[in-house]
Order: structure tokens, then C-alpha cells, then sequence
């Protein structure tokens, strides 16, 4: 039984759970704050497999997935990386914005994305078959995307893919009751506003309101914060530091809970 709270929002359980069993390679597409790596949490707990998670940026290299010699004051020894301690043991292997590594970085990905399964180690000599509790997972964000940066063909279709977006009203409504422990009337409140900025596509904003940001407001409020209060802090300044767009969001959230002044 899962202790990570997540409501499916549709097969995405069944399918991951076939991958799993299948030993196939999962890639998770969506917007910042959706879900995704709660669902991949959740899903680890269900399946009874540890997961290690690494958040991919510019800087990360292939010796921070697989590892690297080291030294102490017994001379030199190797430490696996988060993917190769997945490989040799077992579990989930996520790489969060892995369009965002180097893509010299996420080839050591192939042979473990195939048929293949194994992870070669040029440093140690190593040719790992991976354990049959081992499954990778990589998500990214779209809406990142330009033409710097994309996910190469070769890498992408050794998955199968899955699409989150934001939940739908009521589930996004019963995850932030479940979440923060304001009431549903609040938590209705909450979720127009995000649905109203979700809207805003022609607005300066880049990124829309997350979930996880509406949680935030909602844990404000049941702690007693002021309403309006809490969704300027958890919302608005959030989102934005332009001016014009944080006058446009303060009078959205001033519509659904009265303006008050911080004292």
C-alpha cells in the first residue's frame, strides 16, 4: 500500500504497473508541479522498489549517474552513481528534467533502454545486466522545450510515454483537501483561480500555476493565515515579478477572497 497520497486521473497506475512487469522504460511528459514525480514516488511504494531520483540540469555528467573513483585514506575505491546502485540492486531509476542533461550524458541511457539492459562501466571494466527489479523512468516538461534543447529521437523512442497535465477540478479539489487541510469550499476557491490563470496564455507568465503551489495556499489558510494573504505569497509572487502581470493576478485573487492589507 502506497503511503504517498496520489488520485489517478486516469490508466497512468495500469500502465506503469505493465511497464514495470515488462521491463520497459517509462518517459513521463508534463508541466512543472502536475504530479509526475509524486505518481513515480507513489508508484515505487507500490511496487516495493526503492527510488533514486536525479534532478538533471546542464552541469550533470555521466560519472553523477554512474559513479566515480574516490579517494580516502586507504587509497582509491569506486562508488556507484544513483543509476548504476539501481541497476546492480534493484529499484527505480528517475531523471527529472532529463532534457536538461547533456545529451552526451543521458547515451549511457540506450543500453539500458533496450533489450539490452546493461550498463557498461569504461572506468571499471564492468558490463552490469541490470536487475530484474530495475526500471527507468525520465520525465520532462514541454513547455521547456526549444531548439537547444530536446529530448533526441534515438533516446525518446525507447520509451513508451505517458502525458500528465494538471488535474481536473474535483480531483485537483480532493488532492488539496487531502493536501492541506482546508475545507472543500476553500479548496473550490483555490482550484478556479488556478483554472483562471491557466487561461492567462497570452499573460507574461511562463509557467502556470501549479498544484503543488495550490497546497502551499492551502496550508497557509488551514494554519490561519489570511486567505488573500496566503494566495499572494503561495501564488502570485510566485509566478511572476512583473508589475502589470502581479496587478492582473492580485485582482484575479481578489475575486474570489476579500483584499486584505498585511499589517
Amino acid at each position: 500500500m502506497s503511503k504517498t497520497y496520489y488520485l489517478p486521473q486516469g490508466n497512468e497506475v495500469e500502465l506503469f504497473k505493465a511497464a514495470a512487469g515488462m521491463n520497459l522504460p517509462v518517459l513521463i511528459k508534463g508541466p512543472t508541479g502536475c504530479g509526475k514525480t509524486r505518481f513515480v514516488e507513489a508508484m515505487g511504494e507500490e511496487l516495493g522498489r526503492d527510488v533514486y531520483t536525479v534532478v538533471c540540469h546542464d552541469d550533470l555528467s555521466a560519472a553523477d549517474l554512474v559513479g566515480r573513483h574516490l579517494i580516502d585514506e586507504n587509497g582509491t575505491y569506486w562508488q556507484d552513481g544513483p543509476l548504476t546502485k539501481a541497476v546492480r540492486h534493484g529499484g527505480i531509476c528517475y531523471l527529472d528534467e532529463i532534457i536538461e542533461a547533456r545529451k552526451d550524458t543521458t547515451v549511457v541511457l540506450h543500453s539500458l533502454a533496450d533489450y539490452r539492459r546493461v550498463l557498461p562501466i569504461d572506468r571499471t571494466g564492468e558490463v552490469i545486466t541490470a536487475h530484474p527489479d530495475f526500471m527507468l523512468v525520465v520525465s520532462y516538461n514541454p513547455g521547456y522545450q526549444n531548439v537547444l534543447k530536446g529530448m533526441k529521437p534515438s533516446t525518446k523512442q525507447r520509451f513508451i510515454s505517458l502525458t500528465f497535465n494538471y488535474p481536473k477540478a474535483e480531483i485537483e479539489t480532493e488532492v488539496i483537501v487531502k493536501e492541506s487541510g482546508v475545507d472543500q469550499k476553500i479548496a473550490q476557491k483555490l482550484v478556479a483561480i488556478a483554472g483562471e490563470i491557466r487561461q492567462l496564455s497570452d499573460s507574461d507568465i511562463q509557467e502556470a500555476v501549479s498544484t503543488r503551489l495550490l497546497i502551499y495556499a492551502g496550508k497557509l489558510i488551514a494554519h490561519g493565515f489570511d486567505p488573500y494573504q496566503a494566495c499572494i505569497h503561495s501564488i502570485v509572487e510566485s509566478l511572476s515579478d512583473e508589475e502589470d502581470v502581479l496587478a492582473v493576478l492580485e485582482k484575479l485573487i481578489s475575486l474570489h477572497f476579500i483584499k486584505s492589507i498585511h499589517v
